[in-house]
């Protein structure tokens, strides 16, 4: 695993991939959990023995700013962490779909959150899914798992890790006393599965 420039570690919906690697892009404003997600999924991922890397940047508010984090997940040796193009992106904010729509590589995905978008994705090359996450959240009536919901829908369409690997991810990056929010972290993984749809 890569975080931050340092390796550590190791060796119908649903999209298929020829091989085993996914390079992976997740924007939107700070606060949202991009980077936990990120993180999340990078941890996740390591936990099954792949190769990973995982590459935050901050936007200059920070909270409130924007934020991206790029996760590569593969069988083999990943030759480089720094990424122009994605297989996957997922973006929860209109800055950030305008920022990377055009840098998915065609034939990939672009997950967006509907809430706040006002002009959607327009390109006819990739596969687009919305996923109505903040909704959900509201609905659930806990802002916090806005981010697993987005993941749960990830996982639907993309498998690029399991559900068991995401729940050992969290008590991985939880800290202890945090562990009893995992029951509720795994059901909103469940909703965002439910409420992912294709455009």
């Amino acid at each position: 695993m890569l975080i931050g420039g340092t390796a550590i570690g190791k060796n119908s919906l649903i999209h298929k991939y020829r091989n085993m690697e996914k390079e992976i892009i997740i924007a939107g404003f700070g606060g949202q959990g991009v980077l936990s997600m990120g993180k999340i999924l990078a941890y996740s991922g390591l936990m099954e023995d792949k190769e990973v890397t995982w590459m935050p940047a901050y936007g200059p508010e920070q909270r409130g700013g924007t934020a991206n984090v790029t996760v590569i997940v593969s069988d083999e040796r990943i030759s480089s962490p720094i990424l122009s193009t994605y297989d996957i992106a997922i973006v929860l904010n209109q800055p950030s779909l305008d920022k990377f729509e055009d840098k998915v590589k065609p034939g990939g995905v672009l997950i967006y959150d509907g809430y706040g978008i006002i002009n959607p994705p327009r390109r006819k090359d990739i596969t687009v899914y919305r996923i109505d996450a903040m909704d959900k959240a509201a609905e659930m009536k806990n802002g916090k798992i806005f981010n697993m919901i987005v993941l749960g829908g990830l996982l639907e369409v993309c498998p690029v890790v399991s559900h068991a690997g995401i729940e050992k991810a969290l008590y991985k990056t939880l800290p202890e006393r945090h562990h009893g929010l995992i029951p509720l972290n795994i059901q909103a993984l469940k909703a965002g599965a439910e409420i992912i749809v294709k455009n």
